[in-house]
């Protein structure tokens, strides 16, 4: 019986990772990206709904809907200012916009007031748009695949140190909101906390997988995955397909901080790069590009680090590392992963 429990806690938790995996594999399979900032969404989402049930007394459902749209437009912005750029060549505007949210960072760092950055960064702005029409500057191709790798470590430093400046580096209590325990078998219980974030995360991926089979938008996720170029042939904007796609990945992963922040209830701005880390090896482990493999590789995560914790809680993440290295040993493209081959 005890074991029993540890693998019910273990795809409680595993559930929440696999729901995080979903982003990072959805992203990869769309735009061949490793969204290294997809993990502080989670704490982006674990911070809105903070804010929601502390500042504006909502509850915890309607908090968790208020922090899914937030990050899903966090997910958007970051696509459009941070990606989108590195894909295509830039526009004018493009550039102008983030000569001026440089310039507003900067300047928020020296300057107390909050209006006066956004001034001077407004003024940033239309000095590029001049200077870049004056000199004739004109877009270049688009920048190689490494450089979106360092902008998605950049934006993750950045996402953390913003909330370290709003809310302070302090570790937060988060609100107790799934309390009670369901016993069973007469001294053995698991908490009403781990059924309700089995039950979320699992209903969320099935609906993912229907919406991926069955809507318009599913079907141009698939295709844009496929060839993005024959998707473009056959009328599919890629643009607004890969924004819907960090969109749906970043409310998913707000559902994930939510959910965590429940069970183990204490948030801060570093808390989502070693439990992004872990769902990305989730992704890894099942298969990153596979929807199928990133649940799959959740739950087998979260099973072995319950039962590593059961024995002995300092090995835990070193199991869970060493089990992604056998299986990519054998296996690299992961369980459900195919093998593809590339031209060279």
């Amino acid at each position: 019986m005890v074991l029993l429990q540890q693998v019910i806690s273990g795809l409680s938790i595993g559930s929440v990772y696999a729901l995080v995996a979903l982003g990072y594999t959805m992203v990869y399979g769309i735009v061949q990206l490793i969204n290294f900032a997809h993990g502080d969404i989670i704490m982006v989402g674990s911070y809105a709904v903070f804010f929601a049930i502390n500042q504006l007394g909502a509850p915890f459902w309607l908090a968790i809907l208020a922090s899914m749209l937030f990050c899903a437009a966090i997910g958007v912005l970051m696509e459009k200012v941070a990606y989108k750029p590195l894909r295509n060549p830039p526009s004018r505007r493009a550039l102008a916009f983030a000569a001026g949210l440089i310039a507003f960072m900067l300047l928020l760092m020296f300057v107390i007031s909050i209006a006066i950055a956004l001034m001077a960064a407004l003024c940033v702005c239309v000095a590029a748009l001049f200077l870049t029409k004056r000199i004739g500057w004109s877009p270049k191709g688009g920048a190689p695949r490494i450089s979106a790798l360092i902008t998605a470590i950049g934006v993750s430093l950045f996402l953390q140190n913003i909330f370290m400046l709003a809310f302070s580096p302090d570790p937060k209590p988060f609100p107790s909101v799934m309390e009670g325990t369901l016993k069973y078998g007469g001294r053995y219980s698991i908490s009403y906390g781990a059924l309700a974030t089995m039950a979320i995360s699992v209903g969320l991926m099935a609906a993912l997988s229907i919406f991926i089979s069955r809507t318009k938008m599913g079907r141009a996720m698939r295709a844009v995955s496929e060839d993005a170029g024959a998707a473009v042939l056959m009328g599919v904007n890629v643009n607004s397909t890969i924004s819907a796609t960090f969109a749906i990945g970043s409310a998913l992963a707000a559902v994930g901080g939510a959910l965590y922040s429940a069970s183990y209830p204490q948030i801060d701005p570093f808390m989502g790069s070693q439990f992004g880390l872990k769902a990305f090896i989730a992704a890894v482990l099942g298969g990153i590009g596979v929807v199928p493999g990133a649940m799959l590789g959740g739950f087998a995560m979260g099973v072995a680090e319950s039962l590593t914790k059961a024995v002995d809680s300092r090995w835990s993440d070193a199991v869970v590392f060493l089990i992604l290295i056998i299986v990519l040993l054998f296996k690299p493209s992961g369980v459900l992963g195919k093998n593809t081959k590339e031209k060279v």
